[in-house]
């Protein structure tokens, strides 16, 4: 590998991560990006473990889904090592999966008859229960090398940062929205019932808790029907 050419990829490639504007945008971009600048690399997507639960984002084709939902019945594979690892490294690279029976004997011989030879995967994110995954593949066994390996993690390294980033960036826009639907409601009830602004607010808040209902769901209805649901 070429490295001062890769390296000037690499700052490319982190620019442009920072410049998406959302979120899944983020997400299909790392994976693009990992099949062009990862040695070995033939496809790509991010997984998401919600405690046993697998989420595949920005997957490049089915080969992908297809091995996170294999993890996802079997609760076995190397994610879910991944997501037991309380400390230590958080990187995994199987360089033959036939040679795999012994640590993973189900998820090992049935991710081969998939079409996977060998994979790559690199911690994103935890969040409480959940974790994120840039996990790379390869028809081929021995596709990936120490090279690749590096690469790899350089990318994650980027990608987990940007992801970060426009994971926040949507966290607040999602709260900037939540407060005005919620103002926008209290208006409506302080209108047609002649309530106080704290007033209009303690029945969004009372009606909330009392029907196991998200306040923002609460305020969003009142808005469309001008009344409470």
């Amino acid at each position: 590998m070429e490295w001062s050419r890769f390296a000037q990829q690499m700052a490319a490639m982190a620019r442009d991560l920072l410049a998406q504007d959302s979120v899944a945008g983020t997400l299909s971009r790392i994976s693009a990006t990992a099949t062009e600048l990862v040695e070995g690399c033939t496809s790509a997507g991010i997984l998401v473990l919600h405690d046993r639960k697998v989420e595949t984002l920005a997957a490049t084709d089915q080969l992908v889904i297809d091995s996170d939902r294999l993890q996802e019945r079997l609760a076995e594979g190397p994610c879910f090592d991944a997501a037991r690892t309380a400390q230590g490294d958080r990187t995994f690279r199987i360089a033959d999966l036939t040679a795999e029976s012994e640590r993973w004997p189900v998820f090992a011989p049935r991710a081969h008859a998939l079409g996977v030879g060998s994979m790559m995967g690199f911690l994103l994110f935890t969040d409480d229960d959940d974790l994120g995954a840039l996990n790379l593949y390869s028809r081929e066994p021995g596709a990936f090398t120490e090279a690749s390996e590096l690469a790899g993690w350089l990318l994650a390294s980027h990608a987990a940062v940007a992801l970060s980033a426009a994971r926040t960036h949507a966290q607040m826009e999602q709260a900037v929205t939540t407060r005005h639907v919620i103002g926008e409601a209290m208006g409506i009830l302080m209108g047609s019932h002649h309530l106080t602004e704290e007033q209009a607010f303690d029945v969004l808040r009372r009606y909330s808790q009392e029907n196991n209902v998200k306040l923002r769901e609460v305020a969003r209805q009142v808005c469309e029907k001008g009344v409470l649901p």
